[in-house]
């Protein structure tokens, strides 16, 4: 208990004097008024969240670019810096070591915090193994049995009184998915009696910690907790230390069952690296979490909340399904559409990629100007800057989008009736350039055939259509609150008409 209260006492004493030494230091050139904002976060008193500030933000800017000065952060919404960045002069803009010292205790040396010749090599490693026919194959039927024997039973016993929340729902499909085409191991989240799992709520707790300590305006701070193992800090490590020693016990289980003849993607990757320190695999089995589970739970949770709001949207995702895989005749079984149907499906990933525009998994992604450069508007950008693009802004964006960019409207992707995409540039959502998503196409199709699953079995009602949407600070949209729906199976004479 001494111990305890002599750490709280040094934390608030270090805390004091430093605050002190902010504002002597910042006070001079930081009076302007976003900077204010932000420090005081006076920007609460009008906007819902710190997405919807910046995207005011931005919007207000010629260029569509500012700087938040206690942030030594460049943010843009431009489509040409965004090319430029993550293009044009890719190697100067690498993710960083200060991005490394945020989350490397969380995701190591993972693809997604990794630099140079080690990002090149887990990159060619990952491009290989998802390029292969046989783990998408593998990928896909995994995918189907968890639809089949978990999603589509869990909702079928729910029924139309009982309220449930949808994101927590998907979070956990996705989890158990990913687990499964990852590591060969099942947590059996989605059982119909709904079991917590440990290693799920130690990886939410990390997240969320590790995305705090990048709001910090002050670094400092965060770093003197975690010196002193208090508060977040303290969470932060003993969610860490759960992860490192679950995610240690999947690995030994792959080398205790001769991974060579296994067809995970863990089993494959060791296969192909040999004989790996155990921390590189640990940062790969944390890293294909994160891009398997958030991102996909995240992106059906907000097409859900659109197509729910939209019947009319709902309607032509059923009248194109139904022209496309026909009627059903038998309404006791659940016929889920063969992998060729699924490129047919125009209208549906219309839709889809609309709910991503509008609310997109990565709302902000940064990286770091290795040295002085000027982007396309004029914006000069000065070495070991934080350079950001926002999806969630350019999302909202009249120059990009037109006027009606605020409105939900999948026709924006259809020309005479076909898909058709837009600049990766101008819609980064899946990254664009030499960090463009490995992962993309199987993403799709996971979010494809849950979707058309659902629409055509289940009528799903939001409980408050009008409600504000707030965010959980994470590495991924997360709604507050989670996605509250009634979903009620849907019966007629031909099922899915």
């Amino acid at each position: 208990m001494e111990l305890s209260a002599l750490t709280i006492i040094s934390f608030s004493l270090l805390c004091f004097v430093f605050m002190i030494f902010l504002r002597m230091k910042l006070k001079p050139w930081c009076k302007c008024e976003i900077c204010q904002s932000f420090l005081t976060a006076s920007w609460r008193t009008r906007f819902h969240s710190l997405p919807d500030w910046y995207t005011f933000l931005l919007k207000s800017s010629p260029t569509n670019t500012i700087h938040i000065h206690v942030l030594n952060n460049t943010i843009t919404a431009n489509p040409h810096n965004v090319e430029h960045i993550l293009r044009t002069k890719f190697d100067n803009y690498p993710k960083g070591d200060p991005f490394s010292v945020i989350l490397g205790d969380f995701l190591g040396k993972g693809i997604f915090v990794a630099d140079g010749e080690t990002w090149r090599f887990q990159r060619k490693i990952a491009s290989l193994e998802l390029g292969s026919v046989s783990i998408r194959s593998y990928a896909y039927e995994i995918l189907l049995s968890e639809i089949q024997t978990r999603l589509i039973p869990l909702l079928t016993t729910v029924g139309d009184k009982a309220l449930l929340d949808l994101q927590e729902v998907f979070r956990r499909f996705s989890f158990d998915n990913i687990c499964r085409f990852s590591f060969g191991v099942d947590p059996g989240c989605l059982q119909l009696s709904m079991p917590m799992s440990e290693f799920a709520e130690a990886f939410d707790v990390a997240s969320k910690l590790s995305a705090e300590r990048a709001l910090e305006a002050a670094p400092l701070v965060w770093k003197i907790k975690r010196m002193l193992n208090t508060g977040s800090e303290r969470r932060l490590k003993e969610a860490i230390n759960k992860i490192n020693i679950l995610a240690q016990d999947i690995i030994n289980q792959r080398r205790e069952m001769e991974f060579s003849t296994k067809r995970d993607l863990l089993s494959r990757f060791m296969s192909a690296m040999g004989d790996q320190h155990d921390g590189y695999l640990r940062d790969i089995v944390i890293s294909f979490l994160l891009a398997g589970r958030d991102t996909v739970a995240s992106a059906l949770t907000v097409f859900f909340y659109f197509v729910s709001k939209f019947p009319q949207v709902e309607s032509r995702i059923r009248e194109e399904s139904n022209r496309v895989l026909g009627l059903k005749q038998d309404c006791d079984k659940y016929e889920l559409p063969r992998f060729e149907q699924l490129k047919e499906l125009h209208y549906l990933q219309a839709a889809l990629y609309e709910s991503l525009r509008l609310l997109p998994p990565v709302q902000v992604d940064s990286k770091y100007a290795q040295q002085d450069d000027v982007l396309p508007d004029g914006t000069f950008v000065r070495k070991g800057t934080k350079v950001s693009y926002h999806p969630y802004a350019m999302g909202r964006m009249e120059p990009i989008w037109g006027p009606d960019c605020l409105d939900f409207k999948p026709e924006r992707w259809l020309k005479d009736g076909i898909f058709w995409p837009e600049s990766p540039y101008r819609y980064p959502v899946f990254q664009a350039g030499a960090r463009v998503c490995l992962g993309k196409e199987m993403a799709l199709v996971a979010m494809k055939i849950v979707a058309i699953s659902l629409v055509r079995g289940f009528d799903v009602r939001l409980v408050e259509p009008g409600r504000i949407l707030r965010f959980v600070p994470g590495l991924t949209a997360t709604l507050s609150g989670g996605l509250p729906v009634v979903v009620r199976e849907r019966r007629s004479s031909k099922c899915f008409s």
